[in-house]
């Protein structure tokens, strides 16, 4: 059933563009040429991240801030071993999946760690990724509040995440 989904969606569009006389070539067209100007204005920022992230761990930064954090997170009830994680997901969502499995050959998927893991993987968000790509679409460049409210409720939702995987 499940294979009919997108040829039965893809035909009832066109049934209803048919019936409708929208131009859907046309339409199809002028959809690709707004979608590539859209990459061609965010292209900058996305390769902004994607280098920051290659810098910070080629440089040997990320291994140093893991150590430095590693404290803090413990303290705040986060296991000291998600704390490259609680790095990294802010920048880059594949990179912080890999470490997440990682964690999952590591600890086993059915740890404490592996479970914390999946809550921070799953619930926080890549925010500066998700700044340069929105932003940068509206123009607005100031991030006063955005980026450290972002940060602030990453961190506050896996500190609870955590208290409830030790908890349940």
């Amino acid at each position: 059933m499940a294979n009919y989904i997108i040829p039965v969606l893809f035909i009832t569009i066109f049934v209803y563009a048919l019936l409708k006389k929208i131009p859907l070539y046309t339409c199809f067209t002028d959809g690709i040429k707004s979608a590539l100007r859209l990459v061609a204005d965010i292209f900058p920022f996305i390769a902004a991240i994607f280098i920051a992230v290659e810098l910070l761990n080629i440089s040997g930064l990320s291994d140093l801030l893991t150590n430095l954090m590693s404290p803090v997170f413990s303290f705040l009830g986060i296991p000291k071993e998600l704390t490259k994680l609680m790095i990294l997901r802010p920048l880059s969502g594949n990179g912080s999946l890999a470490i997440l499995d990682e964690i999952y050959l590591m600890y086993g998927v059915d740890s404490y760690i592996a479970r914390c893991g999946s809550i921070i993987a799953g619930a926080a968000e890549t925010i500066f990724y998700i700044t340069a790509v929105y932003f940068s679409t509206t123009k607005i460049t100031k991030l006063r509040y955005a980026i450290p409210v972002s940060l602030v409720s990453t961190i506050i939702g896996a500190i609870v995440g955590c208290l409830l995987c030790r908890v349940l």
